[in-house]
């Protein structure tokens, strides 16, 4: 949000970006609905997720439409601006304890969630941009907010499978990309999950044999601060099985990275992330003008509408 103030400056912004090498830069952005909009003028307003799972709730057939046009409205509106991926969505179940997941969860049922992802995910699928599931293996059921503390999740493993629900599912389906959490399940290893060989190449990519890219979540956040100095921490995650290491609102940390970063990931993550490159989309005028924006939209904004009172005798 602090680097946009119109669709005219956005474009200007991501072409100047793409310029600055070829092939061009992947440009990505948190853009979920809800609290977690970066762009509101010229854009749709999306519904958070809980409001989608309450829809759910009453009707399982609509809950899935609106997932499903939301996700497709979301991703159509950034593609038609060239920006390539969003990171959403969230697949963090609601247990009621964590306040910066809070409203952004679907469900606290781990197969609601799995289902409202799943059509998200096609709706994004169909408007050329692909889905990234976060925060892996689960935020929900921590209080403590991991971008200024680092929270630990005592839960054994076996009670942390519920969560992993969501991710069996969209594995399945063709998930592109996972991003990791920055908590520490101390029963299962010492290290945040963002950090963890354990989770990413045990876990992830070993038990549920996930074969997408893998994102560490902000590395400036202070969840990631168990990990020591930037560089640290890019080392760790890295070392883990991480292939995109995200660094925001931390101008001198993203500076002593390309100074001091030194390490070559793996062959096969370059494909990873290559993949996660959105398909063209067409201009803004022509996406609003068509019959499918206009359905889409509609589908959403009627999800923000009160429901109908009715009183029986």
């Amino acid at each position: 949000t602090r680097n946009y103030s119109g669709p005219e400056q956005l474009t200007r912004l991501i072409a100047a970006v793409r310029a600055v090498r070829t092939p061009a830069l992947i440009v990505a952005v948190d853009h979920e609905g809800g609290r977690v909009q970066r762009f509101r003028q010229g854009f749709s307003a999306l519904p958070a997720a809980h409001l989608i799972g309450r829809r759910f709730d009453v009707d399982h057939e609509a809950g899935l439409e609106l997932a499903r046009a939301t996700g497709w409205l979301m991703a159509a509106e950034l593609r038609a601006f060239g920006i390539d991926l969003s990171f959403a969505p969230v697949t963090d179940l609601d247990y009621g304890v964590n306040e910066v997941i809070g409203d952004r969860a679907f469900h606290r049922d781990p197969h609601a969630v799995a289902a409202l992802a799943g059509a998200c995910m096609a709706g994004m699928r169909d408007a050329g941009m692909a889905a990234t599931a976060k925060h892996f293996p689960g935020h929900g059921a921590v209080v403590a907010d991991s971008h200024v503390a680092l929270p630990v999740d005592r839960r054994p493993f076996a009670d942390i499978e519920r969560d992993l629900v969501p991710y069996r599912r969209l594995i399945v389906n063709g998930l592109a990309a996972v991003m990791m959490a920055h908590i520490v399940y101390s029963e299962v290893d010492p290290l945040p999950a963002s950090l963890s060989r354990r989770w990413v190449k045990g876990v992830l990519r070993g038990d549920l044999r996930f074969h997408g890219a893998v994102l560490a979540d902000d590395l400036a956040m202070q969840g990631a601060a168990a990990g020591g100095t930037m560089l640290e921490r890019a080392r760790l995650a890295l070392a883990a099985g991480c292939d995109v290491l995200p660094v925001c609102n931390d101008r001198a940390g993203v500076l002593a990275l390309l100074d001091g970063f030194t390490e070559q990931p793996e062959p096969v993550s370059f494909a990873r992330i290559a993949r996660l490159r959105g398909r063209p989309g067409i201009l803004p005028a022509e996406l609003f003008a068509s019959a499918e924006w206009r359905r889409s939209a509609d589908t959403v904004a009627r999800s923000f509408a009160q429901p109908e009172l009715r009183l029986d005798a």
